[in-house]
């Protein structure tokens, strides 16, 4: 039953890497351990003999474990191996690894969107035999949730939240609808069709509303894709579906992929109005990934500057990797919907043979306040998901984003996020989703065909699946 529930995951993994959401590619990535969450004590970990090994390795997907390995190194002695896999090879090695019984990696990490296929496959150890049900209620809610298998037991915890936002320009919302404020700059995106009239009023004043047509995708997961075993296509889907076309169709965004240069380029300030034909590659003259090229292909363009980027609670490194000069000129506002996306979700191998130890290192990445608040600071402003220490920065004023209280809204955000919206299937059924919306919006298919082939990989691919076409 385990190897066939763990071919499943490389059926899925195949799948999403053949579709793109909504026409684009991309998505979405403390504590010393051993005390009781709460930092009172030093840490067990630095007793090299209690936490029982040596050395420790590690497979994540995310960088951030190495700054965690490294610093758990340097407080307790203890070896960390950290190895960075790319996304779209880490299913297949995890599987194949602990498929042959492979004593190594000790810790292993996953994404919201396998971790259900992780945990049937039997690759996440029981963290309960651990002691984790005596940290129960020190994460946030839907965190703790996420990390648990069907049966309810603990298999892993993430160190950060990640539910869904939008990043507006405060400049442009003054100049365009006469204020900043958040909560008012978000009932700009209330829904879809106000989205679509907001994006409209943008472009009259000579901006876009987005750079590319996928912005909101991080929000549209406010129904489940699978219900009682039956396909679920919710209106929301509709309206989505609808809202990327218009967009696209209708000349309201920069024609930027996500992901590529000139959509970071975008938060920066002004950027060229692309093409439709340049978003679908069907016109390759721009080479969106270099950018001494792009500027000099697209020198001739008409310019536009962006208003708005929807992404998680980590976007906020997104943006001060790339916002340049408008540094200082964003806020961010709530969308249509309790979104989320990503999350480096951390547990241990059901194969390793240090498994004292390596819940040493899963206690130390999430449950201590010493640690979350040095991540804090060292990410400088990636949201933890310890109650106490969100608790503790709740009345933080980031002076970068108009003095918002970022901890406190993420906070908020995080609170609202149903986990019963989440399938094992969301990723395989929603790239798929996505598929039938580029071709109707490139005007490659019209929307009856394109849902039909839409119903139809969903057959073919999720047999187990009902699919009653409407």
């Amino acid at each position: 039953m385990k190897l066939k529930k763990a071919v499943s995951v490389l059926l899925v993994s195949a799948m999403a890497l053949s579709m793109t959401a909504c026409g684009n590619s991309g998505s979405g990535n403390a504590a010393p351990a051993g005390g009781d969450g709460k930092g009172e004590e030093k840490t067990d970990s630095a007793d090299k003999g209690s936490a029982g090994a040596e050395k420790l390795v590690v497979w994540t997907l995310a960088n951030d474990l190495i700054e965690f390995g490294e610093r758990y190194q340097e407080q307790t002695g203890v070896e960390v191996e950290t190895i960075v896999i790319e996304p779209d090879n880490y299913p297949t090695k995890v599987q194949t690894a602990l498929l042959a019984g492979e004593k190594e990696p000790d810790i292993i990490v996953g994404e919201p969107k396998m971790l259900e296929d992780f945990y049937d496959a039997g690759f996440f150890a029981d963290l309960d035999e651990l002691g984790a049900k005596d940290y129960e209620g020190q994460i946030v809610d839907y965190v703790w949730e996420m990390g648990q298998s069907d049966d309810g037991v603990q298999r892993a915890i993430s160190y950060q939240i990640t539910p869904a936002g939008i990043y507006y320009r405060r400049d442009i919302a003054t100049e365009v609808f006469g204020t900043d404020d958040p909560v008012e700059i978000g009932k700009l995106f209330a829904d879809y069709p106000t989205i679509l009239n907001t994006a409209e009023t943008l472009k009259d004043a000579g901006y876009r509303i987005f750079s590319s047509d996928a912005e909101m995708s991080v929000f549209s997961g406010d129904s489940a894709w699978v219900v009682d075993g039956v396909l679920n296509v919710a209106q929301s889907r509709y309206d989505f579906m609808d809202l990327c076309t218009e967009l696209y169709q209708n000349d309201l965004t920069a024609y930027a992929n996500q992901w590529s240069a000139p959509w970071y380029q975008a938060m920066a300030g002004e950027v060229p109005i692309l093409t439709a034909d340049i978003q679908s590659y069907a016109d390759d003259s721009v080479n969106v990934w270099d950018e001494a090229s792009f500027a000099e292909a697209t020198k001739d363009m008409a310019k536009t500057e962006v208003f708005a980027f929807g992404l998680p609670a980590w976007g906020v490194l997104t943006m001060r990797d790339h916002v340049g000069d408008t540094s200082g000129l964003w806020g961010v506002c709530a969308g249509p919907a309790y979104g989320f996306d990503g999350g480096t979700y951390i547990g241990i191998s059901s194969q390793s043979e240090r498994k004292e130890a390596a819940w040493d290192f899963v206690k130390f990445c999430t449950l201590n306040e010493e640690t979350a608040d040095w991540w804090i600071e060292a990410s400088q402003g990636d949201t933890v998901s310890l109650k106490s220490v969100l608790e503790k920065h709740k009345d933080d004023a980031n002076e970068i984003y108009g003095g918002e209280k970022l901890y406190e809204f993420w906070l908020e955000r995080a609170n609202g996020i149903d986990l019963s919206k989440v399938t094992r299937y969301d990723k395989g059924i929603g790239d798929a989703w996505g598929a039938a919306i580029s071709a109707i919006k490139t005007g490659e298919k019209t929307k009856e065909e394109a849902i039909n082939e839409f119903y139809d990989l969903v057959e073919s691919t999720y047999p187990d699946i009902t699919v009653n076409r409407e």
